[in-house]
């Protein structure tokens, strides 16, 4: 009898201690949900170099929709709500968010650190604008992704060497690309390629490239029938057999031309959203496959 009561009391004391250890669990659990830094970034890819260099220390939420055109994207009240609960809010700059003071006027005043990843970038111009497409540039890349980096360093001075240690990784992914393809682009002799609009003249830059696009840098309006003659000519005489298109572009003009010099549409990413389940550097590697063929075959 005695041994059945004695069972019976470490039974329970078990059952009380298991219960205590996974409410404790728990508790932990969302805590260290609750420790992550919070940071909003505007664009897609500059997502994706805040989670490369954040790993598991923050959570990093995009301001602009998947399947939105940033350049066509206005904050609502609700998103406004969003940016006032992080720790930074970490931008594109070069002009892409036009909407980029309202941001920055709400957030004033706030503990928010405000943080434009361009800066160090070498600007270009392309008619009179600045060319906002920073990210597509490897070189730029690591630029904006130092940027970020430092910041989660002022946010998070204790995980100082975890946040360096990612960044040298994803710089060797970026450099190890750039490397790859910066020697079988010199071998080319031809270096123009045909896009739906003028989003990679940075890539270009980088490569010693030129593109000729059908729509501008904000890829606003269609080509005046002079300036669509003027491609057509072009893609002649360079005997042009791809023209490119992105996603978030209207294909219908690069359609028209590409009928009216018998070249294939072939699918180019921009990365301003998130595109056929790859990564930055998926997407950088594809990108730079498709525009080596077109130029090689030329």
């Amino acid at each position: 009898m005695k041994k059945k009561i004695i069972s019976g009391v470490l039974a329970i004391v078990t059952s009380m201690a298991l219960i205590g250890c996974g409410t404790n669990t728990k508790t932990t659990s969302q805590n260290t949900k609750d420790d992550k830094l919070k940071i909003m970034v505007s664009i897609y890819p500059l997502k994706e170099f805040a989670e490369k260099i954040a790993g598991d220390k923050a959570e990093v939420t995009c301001l602009v929709p998947d399947n939105v055109e940033p350049h066509d994207y206005e904050p609502k009240t609700r998103d406004f709500e969003e940016l006032t609960k992080g720790k930074a809010f970490i931008y594109n700059g070069l002009g892409m968010e036009s909407w980029v003071d309202k941001v920055n006027d709400t957030l004033k005043g706030k503990d928010i650190i405000i943080v434009n990843s361009s800066e160090g970038v070498q600007v270009r111009e392309e008619e009179g604008a600045v060319d906002p497409h920073s990210w597509l540039s490897l070189k730029n890349a690591e630029i904006q992704s130092k940027n970020i980096k430092d910041t989660l360093i002022k946010l998070d001075e204790k995980n100082k060497d975890y946040y360096e240690a990612n960044y040298d990784n994803f710089k060797k992914e970026l450099d190890d690309l750039y490397n790859e393809y910066k020697p079988k682009f010199d071998t080319l002799n031809k270096k123009n390629f045909i896009t739906g609009h003028a989003a990679f003249g940075y890539l270009c830059r980088d490569f010693g490239l030129t593109q000729k696009s059908v729509e501008n840098l904000f890829a606003e309006g269609e080509p005046t029938p002079k300036q669509l003659e003027d491609l057509v000519y072009f893609c002649k005489e360079n005997n042009i057999k791809t023209v490119f298109s992105e996603e978030l572009a209207s294909p219908k003009v690069s359609e028209t031309l590409a009928r009216e010099v018998g070249a294939e549409v072939v699918p180019i990413l921009t990365l301003e959203s998130k595109e056929d389940d790859k990564d930055y550097i998926e997407a950088m590697r594809y990108n730079l496959d498709e525009i080596y063929k077109c130029l090689e075959k030329e």
